[in-house]
């Protein structure tokens, strides 16, 4: 959504504008200065063997042409993260998916135009749902598409330290959870499997280690299948039920 510039309200869009965009109105004089909030998303994929982070290219100032995070300003009924998944889809057309709170950043000099605190949401989907999106710019961004991670373009505000913080939050979760299995689909060879981890850790793993840890941790089973190839058949495992009820449920916990 095109930001306000001062004096401005923010523009009216849909048959709920009026409620996301009405003063609070109250017996109270308020003696302090309110900031402006803002979301952001950072949305992750891995696709093409490459963690990826979904981008829009700004329309208008302040950097213009940039590229930056999906996001935007919240409306003064709106909830933080109604704010966030109305913000995503408007510019990038991706909807329905799981987003969670990542952090808030609060620099006062992130935004030049002004006293702007934003809380950042962070989600991953599949390949298998990229597949099933029509991404697209719209609302104030030209252009949205997927960038590697590790190359990305010169971002606008202050999006590349908030992309390398959801990158540690990334990494750590996918260590300690069955995170994963929010990146792959419903089958995959612990190679496969493997390749995610490295490329979201950014360094090499031991084959021999990486398979025993991953074995003993009981977050994969065998589904009974194999996949053909140029060499021996290799078998495809599946995220175990268990593990992903309980990544499930910390994701749904405060």
């Amino acid at each position: 959504m095109e930001e306000p510039t001062q004096g401005e309200t923010m523009p009216q869009r849909g048959p709920q504008a009026s409620a996301q965009t009405e003063p609070l109105r109250g017996p109270y004089v308020y003696e302090y200065p309110r900031p402006a909030v803002t979301v952001d998303i950072v949305l992750f994929a891995f696709l093409d063997h490459r963690l990826q982070v979904l981008l829009v290219r700004r329309r208008k100032a302040p950097f213009a042409d940039h590229w930056a995070l999906p996001g935007g300003f919240v409306g003064i009924r709106e909830g933080l993260e109604e704010a966030a998944l109305r913000e995503l889809e408007e510019e990038t057309g991706v909807h329905d998916v799981y987003l969670e709170q990542l952090y808030t950043f609060g620099d006062p000099d992130r935004d030049p135009r002004g006293r702007v605190i934003t809380v950042a949401y962070f989600g991953l989907v599949s390949a298998d749902q990229v597949a099933r999106m029509r991404i697209r710019g719209g609302d104030d961004a030209a252009e949205a598409r997927w960038w590697d991670v590790y190359h990305l373009p010169p971002l606008a505000f202050d999006h590349d330290r908030i992309i390398a913080y959801a990158l540690r939050r990334l990494r750590w979760k996918l260590e300690w959870t069955a995170l994963g299995f929010l990146l792959l689909p419903e089958e995959f060879t612990l190679s496969e499997l493997q390749v995610v981890y490295e490329t979201v850790l950014n360094e090499p793993l031991d084959k021999r280690n990486f398979r025993r840890k991953i074995l003993a941790a009981a977050i994969v089973e065998e589904t009974g299948r194999y996949r053909q190839g140029e060499h021996r058949p290799a078998k495809l495992y599946r995220f175990a039920a268990r593990a992903v009820e309980l990544e499930r449920a910390r994701r749904r916990s405060p």
